[in-house]
């Protein structure tokens, strides 16, 4: 039995960009944000399964600026608008060490030393919450007990992807000293580990009080946790109390150094114990993961979307907004997007990474951004470009607006769809309804609201000199996003 007395405090860590998973997965909207078969977000399902929990007082989410507001609406709908969570935004990643260090020191301050924290991560896919439920509590525990504890995932395969942990003397009924962590081995190493028995995955999930993670990084990584407490002064001093967030001192933040809390703390620390995890468990790290959350029909094939196969055998087909058609195929990933297709043979699906690193290169857009953009306020979708102009679909939700703005290459045509706008331009306000239109001259303040109850479409046709995202000055903002 648990003798947990204390706050549980969740803290999600969400900052990477899931190259692997492109074209879906881009920076501009990231592998958590990525919605499944049945329409949840991979981070939406993980502040589900914690929200589930019992002792849960609020929720800390590490992640980068850009993706604090798709951060805070999943959580919303997560929690049905019942829990405000508190934020941590870095200015760019630095691994897990620093986030977790800065999360320990704001949870120790609000909820007390003795508060516990379970760290995961926000793409992971866990599907059993009694299991999974289960796991927490033998963590809860061990951490109650003085333990850093970290979730060993039994193995099901030889993987070469994942790190190891051996699993070393029992402690209780609710885990195992760590006798070592290992790092990715080879095939031949994996296959020896599996058939031993006593090693695991390593999960990247952890739970500990914030009053021993701290102690423990004063032994060992003295660097870092002074680091960190002096980012968290400023953090504190300039914390945004309206959206529950702090955005932390970039000039700091880049001194931190990249290092994960595996090599920074857990395998250096004689406090470690693994919890054996019994539930199901998938990082969703590549297209063959994601290919195995379907069911396959009588070819092997996993298919999502509209595609018409034949002669298609194992294989991985999604294309979500047109048809696709393939003949004569076997063992491919095809993963169609309205502005780019992936084509791959299944054993190289680790290499799509290097796809998005060639497109970054080049200076494409496509490695960065979808053409669906999601903003605080709504999304845009580019229609069509080219020289000296743009087209976009504005859909701005209910009470929301566009910051007050100017554009010094570009002018802006905005036609109502549906709904109803209403528009500044200067110093004067006026209504747009559906089926009018107004101009916006470059060159003039102008802010876009929706004062209705129903979502706002428009079309903006933009022209001018120079059309890119990166031309605009912002005056004011109800989401913080000038200074």
């Amino acid at each position: 039995m648990t003798t947990q007395k204390t706050p549980l405090i969740p803290v999600i860590l969400s900052g990477g960009a899931g190259t692997r998973l492109w074209p879906i997965s881009r920076e501009g909207h990231p592998k958590p944000f990525m919605k499944l078969q049945d329409h949840q977000s991979l981070i939406e399902k993980t502040y589900r399964r914690a929200l589930a929990l019992p002792h849960v007082e609020s929720i800390v989410t590490v992640t980068k600026r850009d993706y604090y507001f798709a951060c805070r609406d999943e959580l919303s709908k997560a929690s049905e608008n019942t829990v405000k969570g508190a934020y941590l935004l870095e200015p760019f990643g630095r691994n897990t060490a620093p986030a977790i260090a800065l999360s320990a020191l704001y949870i120790a301050e609000q909820f007390g030393d003795n508060a516990l924290m379970l760290v995961l991560a926000s793409d992971h896919l866990i599907q059993n919450q009694l299991a999974f439920a289960d796991a927490v509590n033998s963590a809860i525990n061990l951490a109650q007990q003085g333990y850093l504890v970290t979730f060993g995932i039994t193995p099901t395969a030889p993987e070469t992807g994942f790190g190891y942990i051996e699993a070393g003397a029992a402690i209780d009924d609710h885990g195992n000293h760590v006798k070592r962590f290992v790092e990715k081995p080879s095939l031949a190493v994996a296959e020896q580990y599996l058939a031993e028995g006593t090693y695991s995955w390593n999960s990247g999930m952890f739970c500990f009080t914030a009053a021993n993670l701290l102690s423990e990084m004063a032994l060992y990584a003295p660097d870092s946790l002074e680091k960190a407490k002096e980012c968290f002064v400023v953090a504190k001093n300039s914390w945004n109390t309206a959206l529950n967030c702090a955005e932390l001192s970039e000039d700091i933040f880049k001194q931190f150094k990249d290092v994960s809390i595996d090599y920074a703390l857990m395998e250096k620390s004689q406090r470690v114990a693994v919890v054996q995890a019994q539930f199901d468990w998938s990082d969703i790290g590549s297209w063959d993961a994601v290919a195995n959350l379907l069911p396959k029909d009588q070819n092997g094939n996993q298919i999502a979307g509209d595609v018409a196969a034949i002669d298609v055998n194992n294989s991985y087909v999604d294309s979500q907004t047109r048809a696709v058609g393939l003949i004569g195929l076997d063992n491919l990933i095809v993963v169609d997007t309205p502005d780019a297709l992936l084509i791959a043979a299944k054993d190289r699906v680790q290499e799509v990474k290097h796809i998005v690193s060639q497109l970054k290169a080049d200076g494409h857009q496509a490695a960065t951004l979808h053409r669906t953009v999601f903003r605080p306020w709504g999304s845009y979708t580019v229609l069509e470009e080219g020289a000296n102009f743009k087209i976009k679909r504005l859909e701005v939700n209910p009470g929301n607006s566009l910051s007050l703005q100017m554009h010094y290459h570009r002018s802006e045509h905005w036609v109502v769809v549906s709904g109803m706008a209403k528009v500044t331009l200067d110093d004067r306000d006026y209504l747009v309804d559906t089926n009018e239109s107004t101009f916006i001259p470059a060159g003039h303040k102008h802010r876009l609201e929706n004062p209705g109850l129903m979502t706002l479409v428009m079309i903006e046709v933009q022209s001018g000199a120079y059309v890119g995202e990166n031309d605009i000055v912002r005056f004011d903002d109800i989401y913080g996003r000038t200074k």
